[in-house]
Formats: C-alpha cells, structure tokens, sequence
C-alpha cells in the first residue's frame, strides 16, 4: 500500500478503504463517488450513512437489502407513517441494525424529506450546496481526505434545521463522498477519472 492505494490482484490500483472483500471492491467500483441525483436514493444513503455511526461501513453494506426490506423500499412517505408498532417491530428485527434512537431518527428525516417536497427539491438542496457539479479536491493521499469540511458542516446544520436525525459534520461527509457530490477516489485510484468524468455537465 502507498499512500493510501492498494494494488489488487487485478493489477488495478483502489483506495485502501476497500479492503479486499469482494463485496466492498464491488461498491467501490461501481457506486461509491458515482454522482447520483435521485432524491429518493439520496434520501436512502443519507440513512444508511446514519446508521453506519460508530460501526463499519461493510457491515451496514452486508444488511443493506434487509435494510430496505424493513423501511418500505426506502420509501419516505411509507416510512413517514410509521408509528410505535413499527419502531417496536424493527427493534425485533435482526437483519437490521437495532438502535431505537437511530429508529425513530429515520422516520423524522422521511418526515423531514416529504415536507421539504420530494425527491427534486431534496436533490436540489444537496446539489446547491456543491454548485450543481461534484467537487474535485484531487487527494492523492488519505492524509488528504479530512472527516468533515466547511461544506459538510454547513449542510449538517441546515438538515437538522429542516427536522433530518443523524447528520452531523461527518456523517454527512461521507454521504457526500458515498453520492459522488465530492470526488474523494484518490488520484492514482483507478475510480478517480472515471468519476471526475462522470461530474461533469
């Protein structure tokens, strides 16, 4: 490993983040720092990085599908109504990850989400905050990539205004990353330029 980049069997350079699960390569390569625009996925990474507080992100990857079994698809307006038979169900539920606070935080944000107007005007307020095009901090080492940036900071605050739960600074920075709104692939990884490419206009 070299600053930060792992040469794979497949004589392909990655960042080291993704270690050499097949599942993580996987999200590495084909989703990770992918520019993406629907709301409604938006709305879905923006959870999934909130239950991923203080744990792996493989471990949320691995019970994704579990994950959008439980809340509806990801659905905002389905998970919007749900009410305490729901949140006493989930908390049975052990393909997802248990935490009541992270729970009920999740219906507030698709809460939040509807009342905010959907899919466009939610992709619309993360897109606004980056200018409409991904930023390209160019990193060529993991020294740096930071945890959490005026931009994430900024947006933090204002999802919280607008009633969203588990979005702090660093959290939100990696659901930046995770969305493609900055392009953190670093510069000798082989996602960087295709990812660079797929951000602009």
């Amino acid at each position: 490993m070299t600053d930060g980049l792992v040469t794979h069997a497949d004589g392909r350079e990655r960042c080291w983040w993704c270690g050499t699960d097949p599942l993580y390569v996987a999200y590495h390569d084909t989703e990770w720092g992918v520019p993406e625009h629907d709301g409604r996925a938006l709305f879905e990474k923006l959870i999934l990085d909130g239950f991923q507080a203080g744990l792996s992100w493989i471990t949320i990857l691995r019970k994704r599908d579990n994950f959008r079994r439980a809340f509806a698809g990801f659905d905002p307006e389905a998970i919007a109504a749900f009410g305490p038979a729901h949140v006493e169900a989930l908390m049975l539920d052990a393909g997802i990850v248990r935490n009541r606070a992270k729970i009920v935080g999740t219906i507030a944000s698709a809460r939040a989400w509807c009342d905010g107007g959907g899919p466009e005007p939610f992709a619309r307020l993360l897109w606004d905050r980056v200018g409409g095009a991904p930023l390209q901090p160019n990193p060529a080492s993991r020294a740096d990539i930071p945890t959490a940036d005026a931009v994430s900071r900024a947006l933090s605050a204002d999802l919280k205004a607008r009633g969203y739960a588990f979005c702090g600074p660093t959290i939100v920075y990696a659901f930046l990353q995770a969305c493609g709104l900055i392009n953190d692939h670093l510069t000798g990884c082989c996602r960087h330029a295709a990812c660079r490419d797929l951000g602009r206009p």
